[in-house]
């Protein structure tokens, strides 16, 4: 009997061990999960920080630091939607800003990359933001990769991304690879009622008009930017290819004038003196000619043109 009882006392006591020490596993399991979901937690909200801080330096205009935290943010999470969108569009802002040529390429080739990355996921389908920016990136490059900006301006188009300069980056983007009929198209969009349009927009138009030798529509958009720009630069530009356009059609008279009036606007130009030298020679004074072509040589010695001329 005693036997019996210091069995089943035994027994008690194995049993609530047991239990003692199932309750301390339940127990520490329990406390490793919130000790997890705490720490998840708190890389979530640094996360949500973070991401919040980045957004509001971002909406503050300050693109130099929207650039480098979202850049030092990818070196942790390289394919991330939101750091690579804010990275691309802070890095073409970067871009633009820039004075030197090879600086603005740089970051413009760092913006084409974040961009392109993040058109990988998903998120990217219906951001017309993306395109927007990579097609306007792609414009920069030059007229090698004039197609590729068509391609992302067009698809930023048809998501209907509401930003009013599209139609002029699709026109420029069109003449760069020399579908002029397209870019007049396009250019014409760009036109807003009410609103005088920009020197560039009516010399873009005009120069893709003369490239299809509609020389009489070019010479009214130049008319138009000579009659309403204050800007002395875009007209004296408009003044030098409608004296291209009377040069071909044979108005020697009023090419004259335009490229002396050009020479009073911008002072003495070896490209200038050049062209009425070729002028001369049209009108068959070889001896104003040439006099022209040694002025144009004397302002200019590399002037390659000038120096054939003269056989030099």
């Amino acid at each position: 009997m005693q036997n019996n009882t210091a069995w089943s006392r035994y027994g008690r006591h194995i049993y609530l061990l047991k239990r003692i020490r199932t309750i301390g596993f339940i127990f520490l399991a329990l406390l490793i999960v919130s000790a997890s979901i705490f720490i998840v937690s708190q890389v979530k909200n640094g996360v949500r920080n973070e991401r919040r801080e980045l957004l509001q330096v971002w909406n503050d205009g300050n693109y130099e630091q929207s650039y480098e935290m979202s850049k030092n943010s990818l070196l942790e999470n390289p394919v991330d939607y939101f750091l690579l969108t804010i990275n691309g569009f802070a890095a073409y802002q970067m871009g633009i800003s820039q004075i030197n040529n090879q600086n603005l390429i740089r970051f413009i080739d760092e913006c084409i990359f974040s961009l392109r990355k993040a058109l990988l996921q998903k998120e990217s389908a219906k951001d017309g933001r993306v395109f927007y920016v990579l097609g306007k990136a792609y414009g920069y490059k030059g007229a090698e990769y004039a197609d590729l900006a068509v391609k992302y301006l067009e698809n930023a188009n048809k998501l209907e991304y509401p930003a009013s300069d599209i139609p002029e980056y699709l026109g420029l983007a069109y003449a760069a690879y020399g579908d002029y009929r397209s870019s007049v198209e396009a250019f014409s969009l760009a036109f807003i009622p009410d609103k005088p349009p920009s020197d560039n927009l009516l010399l873009s138009i005009a120069r893709s008009y003369i490239a299809m030798e509609e020389y009489n529509v070019a010479q009214g958009y130049l008319q138009r930017c000579i009659d309403i720009s204050p800007d002395t630069r875009s007209v004296v530009i408009a003044r030098s290819l409608l004296a291209e356009i009377f040069k071909i059609n044979g108005d020697y008279d009023n090419a004259l004038v335009l490229y002396n009036a050009v020479l009073n606007d911008s002072g003495e130009s070896a490209e200038v003196r050049f062209q009425l030298g070729e002028l001369f020679l049209l009108r068959g004074d070889t001896t104003r000619a040439r006099s022209e072509w040694r002025t144009a040589y004397r302002l200019d010695p590399a002037h390659a043109r000038a120096r054939a001329r003269l056989n030099l």
